[in-house]
């Protein structure tokens, strides 16, 4: 398993309060010296173990989610902030993938559910995988995609929370509810 980014040789002077060696990958991934990364640029440096970049959706999950400024970019604090996030996730998905093959298999994902306190079927499960994982006789889940997967899990998890007041499991949702849960977490 690689490490997610590429460091660049020199730090510089990095800003109070950033991290050098996140202030170096910065600079390295800040292809246009723009002093903000987009999401094509944070594509761009972040690979999974099997050297794939990054999917588009989980970048732009990410950018958005330390993006303060709704302009679609992150500056080098916000930067700082996602290395923290992404090395969380990957120590995670570490743990999960007990067999160290840089992927997480149908068995893994399940434990790693059950763990994380989700109760989901072997069937979601498997939809899943159909639905994230690369077409191969064995499919598994990259770096990415767990990462996506958990945020979308999290975020919806906790919209139906505040539907289901009485923690019963289930919940009485209008149409327009519904779509609106969808788009105000997933969009």
């Amino acid at each position: 398993p690689s490490e997610p980014l590429v460091a660049s040789p020199h730090a510089g002077n990095a800003p109070p309060g950033v991290d050098p060696e996140a202030f170096s990958w910065f600079q390295a991934v800040d292809a246009d010296h723009s002093g903000y990364i987009s999401v094509k640029e944070l594509k761009q440096a972040l690979v999974n173990s099997n050297w794939s970049t990054f999917n588009d959706e989980t970048c732009l999950l990410m950018i958005n989610m330390f993006d303060k400024t709704r302009s679609g970019r992150i500056d080098v604090y916000g930067f700082s902030a996602l290395l923290r996030f992404i090395q969380q996730w990957k120590n995670l998905f570490q743990q999960y993938d007990r067999d160290q093959s840089g992927s997480i298999s149908f068995n893994e994902l399940q434990q790693a559910f059950s763990q994380m306190g989700y109760n989901l079927s072997p069937q979601f499960s498997q939809l899943l995988l159909a639905r994230y994982a690369q077409r191969s006789s064995n499919p598994s889940i990259q770096l990415d995609r767990f990462i996506q997967i958990c945020m979308q899990l999290q975020s919806t998890t906790d919209a139906f929370r505040e539907k289901d007041t009485g923690l019963v499991g289930n919940v009485r949702l209008s149409y327009e509810d519904f779509l609106t849960m969808v788009v105000t977490r997933m969009m």
